[in-house]
């Protein structure tokens, strides 16, 4: 069976308990659920994970790129979260492993401070899915399992 990644950043292991007025009250547990039902529907798996490290986001971008090449996978879902707006090894990642990836965020970030309106990751993105809450998630893996032609 082919292979969908959804990787996590910084924080959304705090998710259910944190701002829930900005990210709702859905755990990360919660959005593994909704995920793995959502590819389950279109004939996939999911490769779930989230890391506070940035080191970690990469080697696992690079992972899921080499899974893409090999013809496991079809791409990653990526909340890179705060490193959206602070990372260059993150889209030097996905750009080195040639990773088809939709970037996702919970809240609207164009809502919030400016800072967060610009994110390196959106420049090799596939596309882009942001402030539909946990439901952006099956919108991404829905969105690239479209663009991939699966």
């Amino acid at each position: 069976m082919t292979t969908v990644f959804v990787l996590n950043g910084p924080n959304l292991n705090l998710l259910g308990g944190r701002e829930p007025e900005v990210y709702g009250t859905a755990t990360l547990a919660d959005v593994e659920r909704l995920c793995r039902q959502t590819a389950g529907e279109l004939g996939l798996t999911v490769d779930f994970r989230q890391s506070n490290r940035e080191g970690e986001l990469v080697d696992w971008l690079q992972e899921a790129g080499a899974a893409v090449a090999a013809g496991a996978g079809i791409g990653a879902v990526l909340n890179p979260a705060a490193y959206s707006h602070t990372s260059i090894a993150l889209p030097d990642a996905i750009e080195g492993a040639r990773l088809p990836v939709v970037e996702v965020h919970i809240s609207n970030v164009y809502e919030r401070e400016p800072f967060r309106h610009h994110s390196y990751v959106s420049a090799v993105a596939a596309g882009v899915v942001v402030g539909f809450g946990v439901i952006g998630y099956q919108l991404a893996i829905r969105g690239l399992h479209q663009l991939r032609g699966s």
